[in-house]
């Protein structure tokens, strides 16, 4: 059960807004993911976005404003072309962007944040902001970056039946996690393909019964989470090697990809495997947080 759920009241979808490009894939992916949800959308800008670009300069707060101003109505209006009975508010916050979008991620269903588009190899280029927010945030961070379709009939021949992906350790098995990608594949109406990776220099026999006994524990994982979804078609795979690479294989044509993050008890802390696949990647990118 989701944390709305659970208090009866509906949270929104909140989305950092900062007027770039990534930004507004960012957007355009939030809106979409709003209406399938009670909470509407939020959009939120950080007002000292231009200090953070850059750098050490400093801003008037007549600026701030004008910037923040500018970038909220031009994002309100794209917003409300493509999507005009959702219901939306944005707000303007005097912050870094950093703590601002932290803040918003506490009262929201989750957070949206735009990467930066592709650099020299396939995937995102996520800067500073995006990757300090996924590794503190209390609240599901979903990372897109321009170009990645929130919806598999976005493009000419698009299938809107693209795969949800979830990477899951059988050995650290957490609810938040399983329970986040089955309620978006349930909600999208479309498959789940679980994964779970080990190293074969962690087993003392032969690949085939590792094999079997790997996909034994994935199935005991998840079967309280099949029976609680009955609708939704999940598969699940087992494979030897690194689990970075198999995820962003397995994800080159999914909707989403769906990975944990352990909440640190000192600081922030984003696993290698997270790590891996919030830069490399090349379909959205759901970071939960658990415990």
């Amino acid at each position: 059960m989701v944390r709305g759920e659970e208090s009866g009241v509906s949270l929104p979808v909140t989305v950092g807004v900062d007027g770039s490009e990534g930004s507004m894939a960012a957007v355009d992916w939030a809106a979409a993911e709003a209406e399938l949800r009670d909470g509407g959308l939020r959009l939120v800008y950080a007002t000292r976005w231009a200090e953070h670009q850059l750098g050490a300069m400093k801003v008037s707060h007549e600026d701030r404003a004008g910037a923040a101003e500018g970038v909220l109505a031009v994002t309100e209006r794209h917003v409300g072309s493509r999507h005009p009975d959702l219901a939306l508010t944005a707000d303007e916050v005097e912050d870094a962007p950093v703590s601002v979008l932290l803040a918003a991620a506490a009262e929201a269903e989750l957070l949206v944040v735009g990467s930066h588009g592709l650099g020299s190899v396939r995937g995102f280029i996520i800067g500073s902001v995006g990757q300090e927010v996924v590794a503190a945030a209390e609240r599901p961070v979903v990372l897109v970056r321009p170009g990645s379709e929130q919806d598999g009939s976005a493009a000419p021949g698009g299938n809107s039946r693209r795969k949800v992906v979830l990477g899951l350790d059988v050995n650290e098995v957490k609810d938040e996690v399983l329970h986040f990608a089955f309620d978006f594949a349930g909600r999208h109406h479309v498959p789940l393909e679980i994964v779970h990776t080990w190293h074969d220099s962690f087993v003392h026999h032969s690949s085939a019964a590792a094999e079997d006994e790997m996909a034994s524990a994935l199935a005991k994982a998840v079967r309280p989470f099949r029976d609680a979804f009955p609708a939704t078609e999940v598969a699940e795979v087992t494979a030897s090697g690194r689990a970075a690479e198999h995820l962003i294989e397995a994800a080159s044509d999914a909707r989403l990809l769906v990975v944990g993050r352990r909440r640190a008890a000192r600081g922030s802390h984003i696993g290698s495997v997270t790590h891996a696949v919030i830069h490399h990647a090349s379909c959205p990118v759901a970071v939960v947080p658990h415990t």
